[in-house]
């Protein structure tokens, strides 16, 4: 049993508190470990399977996987050298860069999480990345462990694709953790403005259909997604629905970080 790893990065709607809390444990299963929507791997990294496919939509998110994977050195180099450099004039020259190399695309995008407003990920329609920079001055933590992020990513295939293709591939055995943006119908939730443009109403739809495909073929999920009536609705008759509480932390403000509910879906497969 590896030892849990925090993530290494900020992510809007990161799972973490899940095992903080104590409101989730990973089940047994056989097969692979798959996570569609990886975002920060918090799930991963906390119980950290050894056979596992990790994906997500988003190219630059798994480019910088697989630099601090399989080229580690040169990855502390430049993001110790943004560290040094670190300055609001810096952040947005480095935000406007385009850099060539992998691996300065990965600093880069490590940087700019740890230095933004809140570690937000947003793009304009040009695909830019164009969220202001935050209050936190710090690039590299004491607690940074990129050497033992590495390793636990070894042997990890790391994709880039839409989370269908990747549930189409589960087969018997298989567990799949599925922690999609929280669209709901009608877009009512106050997270879908980071969302909405990226995952709508029918790719909920389509979610719901492909982890039925997935569940009829022998794998197993658990499914995190907005406490709206109308999920709820979407998966009625379809796993077992729990209600999670958790403190919000999106809210740039912190009077307004409440104890809101997030919906638990799963379905376990002997």
């Amino acid at each position: 049993m590896r030892k849990p790893l925090k993530p290494f990065l900020k992510w809007a709607g990161g799972k973490r508190w899940l095992f903080e809390s104590g409101q989730f444990r990973l089940p047994e299963f056989s097969g692979k470990y798959i996570e569609p929507f990886l975002g920060g791997g918090a799930v991963f990294f906390e119980n950290q399977p050894r056979n596992a496919i990790l994906s997500d939509f988003n190219g630059r998110l798994i480019e910088l996987y697989q630099q601090i994977r399989d080229n580690l050195e040169d990855f502390e180099i430049l993001l110790a050298g943004h560290a040094e450099s670190h300055s609001k004039e810096y952040y947005y020259q480095t935000r406007a860069q385009q850099f060539d190399s992998a691996v300065e695309r990965a600093a880069q995008f490590l940087y700019l999480n740890r230095t933004c407003w809140n570690g937000l990920y947003r793009e304009n329609l040009k695909g830019e990345f164009n969220v202001p920079i935050g209050t936190k001055q710090t690039v590299i933590f004491e607690s940074d462990n990129f050497g033992a992020w590495s390793k636990a990513l070894r042997g990890v295939i790391l994709e880039n694709k839409d989370f269908e293709e990747a549930i189409n591939e589960a087969h018997t055995g298989d567990f799949i953790f599925v922690d999609p943006p929280y669209t709901v119908r009608h877009n009512l939730n106050g997270f879908v403005k980071y969302n909405q443009k990226i995952f709508s109403w029918n790719d909920q739809e389509r979610l719901r259909d492909a982890l039925k495909r997935a569940h009829a073929r022998g794998v197993s999920f658990a499914l995190t997604n907005a406490d709206h009536q109308s999920i709820r609705d979407l998966y009625c008759g379809f796993g077992d629905q729990k209600k999670l509480w958790r403190h919000s932390v999106i809210a740039g403000n912190a009077e307004n970080r409440t104890l809101s509910s997030e919906l638990l879906i799963s379905a376990l497969r002997e």
